[in-house]
């Protein structure tokens, strides 16, 4: 049964690999004849794409390629980090804008007092869209005076550059999996706990004073982080070699 589902499933990958984000899949009855294999078996393989993104399947009207994943490439620290790449059109709402006192944990992020006002803002980022990422962002409000919604729309970096003369230049961000609750998930419009990738960064400017900390949760089904590595020739170090094989270093942020 396993080697069959196998075989369901690279065929599968073949059809996807050869279509557009939205063209359809032939149906299951059509799929069961031409590989010789049960439903069971086929629904099973394909209940397997469909939970890592790759298909999407819609009651009544059949099967269908899923829309592209957002990819982030990981780079060395001495590169410029940039923002998720994706062929779609990018956009945000703002869901809520409002001042608030830092606390104690958000406040050792930022490098100030537990009492200081900070201006929280939470927004839905979209690709062509569809909802992607659910954002929390924090900044200390002698930073942003009198910052706005529509201050946002043309990216955040953007307007700290351009009208508040802060130019951010280093951040230190952590990757981990999670999942979503019902309030979560019902913005990004997904099931109740779908697996998603959380995201912590705090942001520092070019004098080291730390200008913004930023939660995300990015869906999983629809973003992929991806790490070049780049391996010195002749090294014989174990681990080096384990990556370069496809393992991975995992650590924590301070």
């Amino acid at each position: 049964m396993e080697l069959k589902r196998e075989r369901v499933r690279e065929h599968l990958l073949t059809m996807i690999d050869s279509r557009r984000p939205g063209d359809a899949i032939p149906s299951e009855r059509t799929l069961c004849a031409t590989l010789g294999v049960s439903r069971p078996t086929l629904r099973a393989a394909v209940d397997e794409l469909v939970a890592t993104g790759l298909l999407v399947r819609e009651h009544g009207r059949g099967m269908f390629v899923a829309p592209d994943k957002i990819t982030q490439e990981l780079v060395a620290e001495n590169h410029v980090a940039d923002a998720p790449r994706s062929r779609g059109s990018w956009t945000s709402t703002v869901l809520d804008l409002r001042t608030v006192h830092a606390g104690a944990r958000i406040g050792r992020r930022l490098a100030i007092s537990p009492a200081s006002e900070l201006v929280h803002v939470t927004r839905l980022r979209h690709v062509d869209g569809a909802p992607i990422a659910l954002e929390h962002l924090h900044v200390p409000a002698d930073l942003v005076p009198g910052l706005t919604a529509a201050d946002l729309e043309g990216g955040f970096y953007a307007h700290l550059r351009r009208r508040r003369g802060i130019r951010p230049a280093h951040a230190v961000q952590s990757i981990e999996p999670t999942v979503l609750n019902e309030e979560e998930a019902a913005l990004l419009e997904v099931p109740v706990l779908s697996p998603a990738l959380l995201f912590d960064r705090t942001t520092s400017d070019t004098g080291g004073r730390p200008v913004e900390y930023v939660r995300s949760l990015y869906r999983g089904d629809r973003y992929r982080i991806v790490s070049r590595l780049t391996l010195g020739e002749g090294r014989a170090d174990p681990a080096a070699e384990d990556v370069g094989r496809g393992g991975a270093w995992w650590g924590t942020v301070e």
